[in-house]
This record gives C-alpha cells, structure tokens and sequence, in this order.
C-alpha cells in the first residue's frame, strides 16, 4: 500500500493551520495510507488542534524558534517511514484531487518532483489575484524550480538530494527544487491546485515579508547553477530601486537630464514586467494593481537583498 508523509512547518497563527489539516483530511485517497508531521516552532497547542490525534496519524514536533524552515522540513522527515513526502505551508487549502492528481504526474516518465497550481480564493484581494497570476505564468509544464507551498516527491528522491539546504533562512525552496531536478524533471500541474489562505492583503505587508525573503537571495546563489530565466530576478529589482533613488539625487542636484534618464530606466523595467503579467492575465488583476505591486516589491527585495550581504559580510568579519 502507498503511503505518503505530510511535512508541515509551522509558527503561529492555529487558525490557518488547522484549515491546512481540513483540505488534508478532505483528500480523496483511495487506499492510500496518510500521516502528517507538524514541525511547530509554538510552545504549546490549543485542545483543538491535538484533537486531530483522534482521527488523524499526526505528530506535533516541538521545534527551536532559532530552527531555520528548512530545518524544520528536514526534522520532520526524521518522524516519517512512507513512500513518498508532501510538503506544504502551514497555511494552504489542498484541492480533494491533490494527492491522487500529484501522484499520478509522478508516474509520468522522468518526473520526480509534482506541484499544483495556485488558485485565487473566493473573494481575492487584487493584490492576490496579482499573486495568483505570477505563481501560474507557466503550467502544465516542467520547470527549473518550484515554490515550497506544495510538492510531492518520492522518499528516495529526498535522501538523494540530502534535503533541504538547513543554512538558508529564505529562497531555500528554490535551492531544494532546483537540487531535486538533477534527479529528473519538475513538473507544475493544472491537475489539482491549492489556495493560499495566508496569502498578502495588503500591500506594505507584502513588502515588509519581500525585504524577509530577499535577505537569503545571494546565499541561495552559492554552489548551484543559476540559470538564465532567474538573471532577471536578480537584477531588475536593483536597477529599479537604484534608478529611482538616482532620478532623486539628479533631481536635488538639479541635474534634470540625469532625474529624466534615470526615472525612464527604472519605468522601461517597471512597464516590461507590468506587460508581461497584463498579458497573460484573462480579467483580474488590474493594471494598476500590478503597477503598485512591482513598484513595492523591487524596493523591498533590494533592501532584503542589501541587508543579507552585510549579515554575511558582518558574519565573516567576527570569524
């Protein structure tokens, strides 16, 4: 009998998690065997979520608040014997069709890594129909990396790569993935999908979490092959912020052909990503919507980006 392994890293909000167990106890699994792995960096839980240990072969594994995420994935292997292992955030809604949808793109030739696509929730904000249609630009086809959100590989596959890169605070979905793919392909699926209940709202929150993410953008570099479809990630926000922060200066300085140089640049960057996510779009997000979500997330992963090289240069001065 297949068995398949949840692994849930988990800080915070019960609410979303316990929703997260909800579209795993609604998967249809037809015989398939299901344990679950909370790797939880709470000190305790509410009667509510252990109450799950009645229906549910399900762990709570006290974790270090210190603990990077992907850490607590990889401890959470270490409580699993199954098949296969699902990971996913501690706030996602699985679609019924999840696991038997994955598992049967693993049985694709050479596939090794399935994941599903992502899918606006009832009454999406635009910022996360902007979300949405960025995560699912390419479908139903493989890809040189996957988001951590959700993914099902094999159990061999996982010892093969040795896991996840423990070092990394952020982008260490990215390394993983991208480490899996030398096993065989990835492949993103319209098969099945998930909503993302903890998705941003609001527009500052999303940007406060970019400046998180980006602080391990240069570390997930290290040791790995960056291919060319990722140059982009890394350079666009950098040029933006730095045109904008130049249009400033050249401006206070009284510089004007400077400030207009300066500012076209960083609108030529802003108006080819706004194209790419308008085009591809069927009614919602609006432009403005996708206008005010890059002109937020360049900054704020520069700054994420800025702040990781002087922790790494701070580190290495104190050794």
């Amino acid at each position: 009998m297949t068995s398949v392994a949840f692994i849930i890293p988990h800080m915070g909000r019960e609410g979303l998690l316990i929703d997260t167990l909800n579209s795993i106890v609604a998967l249809k699994v037809n015989g398939i065997t299901i344990s679950i792995v909370v790797a939880s960096k709470n000190e305790s839980f509410s009667d509510e979520l252990l109450a799950y240990k009645q229906s549910l072969s399900i762990v709570f594994l006290p974790i270090s608040k210190q603990v990077t995420i992907s850490n607590q994935r990889n401890m959470g292997v270490q409580h699993t014997q199954s098949d296969y292992l699902a990971f996913i955030d501690a706030d996602i809604a699985l679609s019924p069709n999840w696991l038997s949808a994955m598992l049967k793109v693993l049985e694709s030739p050479n596939v090794v890594l399935a994941s599903a696509v992502q899918k606006a929730s009832e009454h999406a904000s635009e910022l996360e129909n902007v979300r949405v249609l960025l995560s699912n630009l390419s479908v139903d086809c493989t890809m040189e990396f996957l988001p951590g959100r959700n993914l099902l590989l094999s159990r061999a596959i996982f010892d093969q790569t040795g896991g996840f890169p423990g070092e990394l605070v952020t982008c260490e979905d990215y390394v993983f993935t991208q480490n899996v793919g030398l096993y065989g392909q990835l492949y993103y699926s319209t098969a099945a999908s998930y909503v993302h209940l903890g998705e941003d709202k609001e527009y500052l929150a999303m940007a406060k979490k970019e400046v998180w993410r980006g602080q391990s953008n240069l570390a997930s570099i290290k040791g790995r092959h960056v291919p060319l479809s990722e140059y982009p990630s890394f350079i666009a926000p950098p040029v933006f912020t730095l045109g904008i922060l130049g249009f400033l200066v050249a401006l206070l300085a009284q510089y004007p052909i400077l400030a207009l140089l300066s500012l076209s640049g960083s609108c030529g960057i802003l108006a080819l990503y706004t194209l790419r996510l308008w085009k591809k779009r069927l009614e919602y997000p609006s432009v403005f919507a996708i206008v005010a979500f890059y002109t937020l997330y360049f900054p704020a992963r520069t700054i994420g980006t800025v702040m990781g090289a002087l922790k790494t240069l701070e580190t290495g001065t104190e050794k």
